[in-house]
């Protein structure tokens, strides 16, 4: 009879271990956008998604593609670059101002001349 009171105490205290343990969200959506909101990763993202609005707003702003910058920065930089073109007209590309005519050349303007590139 004492065993048998021993496994039902150790039974209750197992399954009232397993319950409070195993207590999952009870909104799983509501759970994730909150770990998200509180992400630092999610909020490095959102400067960079800024910046790169404040970038692309801006045609005046230099864009500067460097010779050890990796394929995915230079591949958004040449990429935020075409968008200005075909938005403004113009865009700053490493400190030169490049222009787009109506028949979409591309130059830019040197000495009062335009050279196409």
């Amino acid at each position: 009879m004492n065993i048998f009171l021993v496994f039902l105490i150790l039974g209750v205290i197992f399954f009232c271990y397993k319950k409070i343990c195993s207590k999952k969200p009870k909104n799983l959506k509501l759970a994730k956008f909150k770990n998200k909101l509180q992400s630092k990763q999610t909020n490095i993202e959102r400067i960079f998604l800024r910046e790169e609005e404040k970038i692309f707003s801006n045609p005046n702003i230099n864009i500067y593609i460097g010779i050890y910058d990796n394929e995915a920065n230079i591949n958004r930089k040449s990429n935020i670059h075409r968008a200005r073109l075909s938005k403004f007209k113009k865009s700053k590309l490493n400190g030169e101002m490049i222009f787009q005519d109506d028949e979409q050349r591309i130059y830019k303007i040197n000495n009062g001349k335009k050279v196409y590139l």
